[in-house]
């Protein structure tokens, strides 16, 4: 068996798009330090590679993540990088989209790597944060939580989201999804201003021109 399949954390490259793989299926994807350092570094790559325009995260052995390490806390291991967060993504997520395929479960902290808090209405987030109890994949798709329910592997499905999202251009990704990001906290007096600082460079480029020039 390769170092590399054994690494916490596995990269693969398809095309344009960067499949980073949570590889501790014995521990359920459970996040220790070595775990939290490898996500940082393939989030890292995605963003400074230009040939790649969209990631994907998924979990290895039927489950997403399954949390913190609690073996690794009782010998006094935290799994979150200074200025990263939580397994290496939750404060610093990368500028270029990423999309989580998540077969099985995705508990405490794995729920928090796909921002559970901004992405479900408040009092039912509070319900399941004070409850613990668990829901499916279709209460999660009610609740918005995900984009799509699978009936086969969920990396196929994201492949194809992958494609329909690398299928633009690179610069105009990283701008909408900032401005889809950062916007929320936009007063109404200067979103339209913010919002044309981030897209500006985005109309001078010649990814612009290019596609400007296709559509007529």
């Amino acid at each position: 068996m390769s170092e590399q399949s054994t690494a916490p954390v596995l990269t693969e490259v398809r095309g344009p798009v960067l499949i980073i793989t949570l590889n501790r299926p014995e521990a359920k994807n459970a996040a220790n330090l070595a775990f939290s350092q490898g996500v940082a570094a393939a989030i890292d790559r995605l963003d400074a590679d230009d040939a790649l325009t969209v990631g994907i995260i998924t979990g290895a052995g039927g489950t997403f993540c399954s949390g913190m390490d609690l073996k690794g806390l009782l010998k006094g291991e935290r799994p979150s990088i200074p200025g990263r967060g939580f397994a290496g993504l939750t404060e610093a997520p990368p500028k270029k989209p990423l999309i989580a395929a998540a077969d099985g479960f995705a508990l405490a902290g794995g729920m928090e790597m796909i921002r559970m808090p901004r992405q479900m209405p408040f009092r039912v987030a509070m319900e399941s944060a004070l409850t613990g109890e668990f829901f499916g994949a279709e209460r999660a798709y009610e609740l918005g939580i995900i984009n799509r329910v699978t009936d086969g592997p969920a990396l196929e499905a994201a492949l194809e989201l992958a494609a329909a999202i690398g299928a633009n251009g690179p610069l105009a990704l990283k701008a909408s999804k900032q401005v889809i990001v950062e916007s929320r906290l936009w007063p109404k007096d200067q979103m339209w201003k913010k919002q044309q600082e981030i897209v500006a460079h985005v109309f001078a480029s010649e990814d612009a021109r290019e596609g400007a020039a296709a559509f007529a």
